[in-house]
């Protein structure tokens, strides 16, 4: 449950940052791609864990890489690795 409660938080914030200012096109990916694993995760827990079925190896998977890599995309406009163009 903890899980998911942060994860939302951090969701609804960077879709406010998104919304409000003026982002590099990697941080609307990586909203994007949380967002789709967020969507992924609302489904194992509300239709698989609370039904007590067992959960699908791939979604899980699938949704791990994805809040993985929007993560990884964060973290390199956070850490300002990519130039802005010129």
């Amino acid at each position: 449950m903890a899980h998911g409660l942060m994860a939302s938080a951090g969701l609804n914030l960077m879709t406010f940052a998104v919304f409000a200012e003026s982002v590099p096109a990697f941080a609307l990916y990586a909203l994007i791609l949380l967002a789709i694993s967020a969507g992924g995760g609302l489904v194992l827990n509300l239709g698989y864990q609370w039904r007590n079925l067992p959960i699908p190896i791939g979604l899980m998977v699938l949704h791990a890489l994805l809040a993985v890599a929007g993560f990884v995309l964060l973290l390199i406009v956070v850490c300002g690795s990519i130039a802005p163009p010129p």
